[in-house]
């Protein structure tokens, strides 16, 4: 785990979302949590450091054990458009480029100090080898994380501008508080403007 992490109680003491989130899903012993421990990096990105640019290859799927991340690209007019938020007990990735080792389309930021948990490809077919059900525990989260997508696609098509808005801040409202504003508009589509007033028509 590196000289930073000494002990197997370190590391659940300081990232107890990881293995908890983990084992809600699938079974781990002792020794097979010991081993997983082995194999992933962790990080504290501060806030607005970079864990992938564009251009750079998507070489780890990061857990998010506290904080918040965001994955964006740059369109062609050099507005920064956001794609995905990940918070607590989320995984982010740029997963074509993670799973082709190519040039990432992406940038991966801290929008927040944050710890994180890094699984590198290239331990990733290793440690399937070495327990097989995190195999399983990685189906579901790309399952998951799919529906998402469908969905965020569906109410793109769906739903107005400011039916959007309600939805995200009825499904997630404090995260709705905690992100910068011009994020947020990122994400709906919206001009932070646009944004400004549908929030004091709340």
């Amino acid at each position: 785990m590196g000289s930073n992490w000494e002990s197997f109680d370190i590391f659940t003491a300081m990232y107890p979302n990881f293995i908890r989130h983990i084992k809600r899903y699938v079974s781990l012993t002792d020794d097979e949590t010991s081993l997983l421990l082995q194999q992933i990096k962790p990080l504290t990105p501060k806030k607005k450091e970079f864990l992938l640019q564009e251009g750079q290859v998507c070489r780890y799927n990061y857990f998010v054990e506290q904080g918040c991340l965001r994955m964006f690209f740059v369109n062609d007019k050099g507005t920064e458009q956001i794609v995905q938020f990940a918070l607590e007990n989320w995984w982010i990735a740029d997963y074509m480029s993670f799973g082709m080792q190519r040039p990432s389309n992406f940038s991966i930021q801290a929008v927040e100090t944050s710890q994180i948990v890094g699984l590198a490809y290239s331990q990733q077919d290793e440690l399937f080898k070495q327990l097989p059900q995190l195999e399983r525990y990685f189906r579901i989260m790309m399952q998951r994380a799919y529906a998402a997508a469908q969905m965020r696609v569906k109410f793109f098509h769906d739903f107005t501008k400011e039916e959007s808005y309600l939805h995200f801040i009825r499904m997630f409202p404090d995260f709705a508080q905690r992100i910068p504003q011009y994020m947020l508009a990122s994400y709906l589509g919206i001009t932070p403007e646009y944004l400004s007033e549908l929030r004091k028509k709340q």
